[in-house]
């Protein structure tokens, strides 16, 4: 018979024996590990040059976690007034990253605080950004995460204020960067930049490179050109730069960054020191920005792995060819122009008045016909889709110089020989080369037979006319020797303030980029060509 003091034993004796089991099964079971998070977004680095904290972000690859390998970096820059946030927040940095991931090498992407700024040291001493970004940031990311540690798997982009630290960080640092990819560069040129509001100025400019209250001239500190890209790149000695791949990228709606992107792509071209250009169309946003990842990743991407970016983009497949019996030269008397004439595929049953194209075609190094055939048969084939409406289209070849006279026999021949749309709607001038060239000269005088002006690669070394009342269309490859006659088309347009598109495409001028070159504007080309 158990005791009072033997069950009492006995109940203690289970409890203790129920507790040990609760704690041996305890110890059995694993603890639940903390899910990967490939965005580590409050990150900190204590600094001891700002004697303060600065914030940044991390994005890892996909399977950081499962494996040892180590990564490139792409340190990516915010502009003025934002901060490390602002590239996961807006610029989906992960979606674009994971959208492509199939087409680029696997990177980490670093993000930054950076102020207001522009990723330089201020001039006075009191800011030495560069320094911490060089001497303690960088350090610092290589010591926590595993990271390829040469120059080469290193790159920065940016977009506007960053755009700007993009290309000053490679260019000051060529040790440790060796990838730029600016957006929509925030910089001015000399003119700009003494022309700047005394307010913005010495808020924006002066507290960081001198001159604060300065006016004028006086603005151009010693320190402000060894910071401005059209002070050091105006050298015959470009071998410091000749190391460093670079994208520059800017829109043409831009109030004045796209002057001062394409002032300094035309000055790295007559020095002859290598990057990519591009200007497509939109502003100065993230939407903007967001439309240049595919090409921006994949810049990086080809430079981590040292392969040659293309120098030519991928053709616009032309696709089926037209048949000889829809191409017609015919004989204009009193003009040698003697024109090609290619009829919409309803013509002969319609009764209907058709939109008309002059074509413009300056064929040199190609043969005429093979020329004509192949843009021909590309602006069919997009009619064909519904991207342009059927139209009549004029080939005028071009070999010297054109004059009023043999435009107005065209049009005169095709007006009175043809069911075209009546007055100027519906009809537009379009030419490559030196067809662009005789167009910016020449369409001026006609403004009451054409509504527009699509111009590709335009050479000249004429004076260009340009119509109030036109629309233009302004295109040519970044690799272009006549940069600036096509540069000072863009000047002359945005400052009288007439309509028109602007762009300036990869590539060198030839019959590819032509035909991509109006692949680009058939939104624009359809538009002008539509009567109503």
């Amino acid at each position: 018979m158990m005791t009072g003091k033997n069950i009492l034993f006995a109940g203690r004796t289970i409890t203790i024996i129920m507790a040990l089991s609760a704690l041996i099964f305890i110890s059995c079971v694993k603890p639940e590990e903390e899910p990967f998070e490939r965005l580590l977004e409050d990150q900190v680095i204590d600094s001891k040059i700002f004697s303060s904290s600065v914030k940044y972000a991390v994005l890892l690859p996909e399977g950081y976690d499962s494996t040892t390998e180590s990564y490139p970096v792409v340190y990516l820059l915010h502009g003025y007034g934002d901060d490390q946030t602002s590239w996961y927040k807006y610029g989906l940095i992960k979606y674009f990253s994971d959208l492509y991931a199939d087409e680029n090498v696997p990177m980490i992407f670093l993000m930054p605080q950076g102020f207001n700024s522009y990723y330089v040291n201020r001039s006075s001493g009191n800011l030495p950004y560069m320094d911490f970004f060089t001497k303690e940031l960088v350090p610092e990311i290589d010591s926590l995460f595993r990271t390829k540690k040469e120059a080469s798997q290193r790159a920065v982009m940016g977009y506007s204020m960053g755009g700007y630290g993009a290309l000053i960080l490679p260019e000051k640092n060529p040790d440790l960067f060796s990838i730029s990819v600016s957006l929509s560069m925030s910089w001015r040129t000399d003119s700009q930049y003494m022309a700047e509001p005394q307010e913005v100025f010495d808020i924006q400019w002066g507290l960081i490179f001198g001159g604060l209250k300065a006016t004028g001239a006086d603005r151009l500190t010693t320190y402000y050109k060894e910071y401005s890209p059209f002070h050091f790149f105006d050298t015959d000695d470009i071998t410091p730069y000749t190391g460093i791949r670079m994208l520059m990228d800017c829109g043409d709606d831009e109030e004045s960054l796209t002057v001062t992107a394409v002032a300094l792509h035309n000055l790295m071209l007559e020095k002859g020191i290598t990057h990519e250009f591009r200007v497509r169309n939109g502003g100065h946003s993230w939407d903007y920005w967001k439309r240049s990842m595919p090409e921006a990743l994949h810049f990086i991407s080809c430079g981590f792995q040292g392969i040659d970016y293309p120098v030519e983009p991928e053709s616009v497949e032309i696709e089926k060819m037209i048949s000889a019996s829809r191409y017609q030269i015919v004989d204009i008397e009193g003009t040698n122009l003697n024109p090609g004439i290619f009829l919409p595929e309803d013509y002969a049953t319609s009764e209907k008045n058709y939109p008309v194209i002059y074509f413009f075609n300056d064929y040199e190094g190609v043969d005429r016909i093979e020329e004509a055939f192949s843009v021909l048969s590309f602006i069919h084939n997009s009619v064909l889709k519904g991207s342009l409406p059927a139209s009549l289209i004029i080939e005028i070849p071009v070999v010297t110089a054109l004059t009023e006279q043999d435009l107005s026999d065209v049009i005169e021949y095709v007006t009175a020989s043809y069911m075209t749309l009546a007055g100027r709607e519906g009809k537009v001038f379009l030419g490559n080369g030196r067809g662009a060239g005789e167009l910016a000269k020449l369409a001026a005088g006609f403004t009451g037979e054409v509504n527009s002006c699509f111009l590709f690669d335009a050479e000249s070394e004429t004076a260009l006319q340009l119509a109030d009342s036109l629309f233009y269309y302004v295109d040519y490859t970044d690799k272009s020797s006549d940069y600036d006659v096509n540069y000072q088309l863009y000047l002359q347009l945005r400052n009288k303030d007439i309509e028109h598109e602007y762009r300036v495409r990869q590539g060198t001028p030839g019959l590819t980029s032509f035909i991509n070159g109006i692949n680009g504007s058939l939104s624009y080309l359809s538009k002008q060509l539509k009567s109503e």
